[in-house]
């Protein structure tokens, strides 16, 4: 099955989480015992990575039960009540959050009046931003959620980092709509400019090839939103987590394939999927399957 295969360049970890990985490995590296609130990246096939050189997932409630260690705030960031628990309970605290996420909580924390953040309800970085608003935040998930907001009044928006700025523009127009002084809404730009860049450089990757297998963690929300771009564009667009679910029938001789992910999908799961696709096709035709080396994958 002849097959040309490429790998969108600008896909793979964003510069938060490349980071936050970075300082996880130092640590490591000197042997020290470390722990990270939440997973520091959604992808399973990295944190199986980083457990193995010996980090450790904890949630909120296992956090207050430890004491003099150490813990690194992962990207997406904390609210308040984590940096009180660390130091009521003497834990040494790794920031790794996000610059942009830093700055966006900072300007949550100095606005007043209404707040509406435009995320997803219970993401760890929302929580991080509501956190921030000392209770005066309304989280809305997407236009039907807008009657949450109180419409008589003024309106600070923000989004989070990682969401896609057509719908967070299409959010924003709506509320406009809404409201009874339409000069009373305040619309703060706070999607990541390398977020923003990925998605129109994303729909160009998806057109311009017949195949997407876009590569990404099913708990990362990035994931699902730029999956759903590559779907849009490109009918033909695949999820996979792992190479087992890739279907040697999702192909034709003669397809030109692209190998995308979100900003949670590391550099080498995105190089060995290529790989794996032209080896796999090319030895399908052959008749060859080299389940030693990639073992039984009963789609291919």
């Amino acid at each position: 099955m002849k097959v040309n295969v490429e790998i969108d360049k600008d896909s793979g970890f964003c510069n938060g989480v490349v980071r936050a990985i970075r300082t996880a490995e130092e640590n490591l590296g000197q042997k020290r015992e470390l722990y990270t609130l939440g997973a520091i990246v959604h992808n399973n096939s990295e944190l199986d990575r980083l457990e193995k050189k010996g980090l450790k997932v904890i949630d909120k409630e296992q956090m207050a039960r430890l004491s003099d260690t150490t813990v690194l705030i992962r990207a997406h960031g904390e609210p308040p009540s984590t940096y009180a628990l660390a130091k009521e309970n003497n834990i040494r605290l790794i920031d790794c959050t996000c610059p942009v996420v830093l700055q966006l909580q900072k300007k949550i924390a100095d606005t007043g009046g209404q707040i509406v953040i435009f995320g997803k309800i219970g993401h760890a970085e929302v929580n991080g931003l509501v956190g921030r608003a000392e209770g005066r935040a309304v989280v809305v998930e997407n236009i039907d959620q807008i009657d949450k907001v109180d419409f008589t009044k003024p309106v600070n928006i923000f989004s989070q980092t990682t969401k896609d700025p057509v719908e967070y523009a299409q959010v924003c127009d709506r509320i406009r709509e809404r409201m009874l002084d339409k000069s009373s809404l305040t619309v703060h730009d706070t999607i990541c400019r390398q977020v923003a860049q990925r998605h129109s450089r994303l729909s160009a990757f998806a057109q311009s090839h017949n195949v997407i297998i876009f590569v990404s963690g099913k708990e990362s929300s990035n994931g699902k939103v730029l999956y759903e771009l590559c779907k849009k564009h490109n009918p033909r667009s695949y999820n996979i987590q792992s190479l087992s679910q890739i279907d040697r029938n999702w192909f034709k001789s003669g397809d030109n394939i692209g190998v995308c992910g979100a900003t949670s999908t590391p550099k080498w799961q995105l190089t060995s999927t290529a790989r794996f696709l032209k080896i796999r096709l090319k030895s399908y035709i052959c008749g060859k399957f080299y389940s030693i080396i990639y073992g039984n994958y009963s789609r291919f």
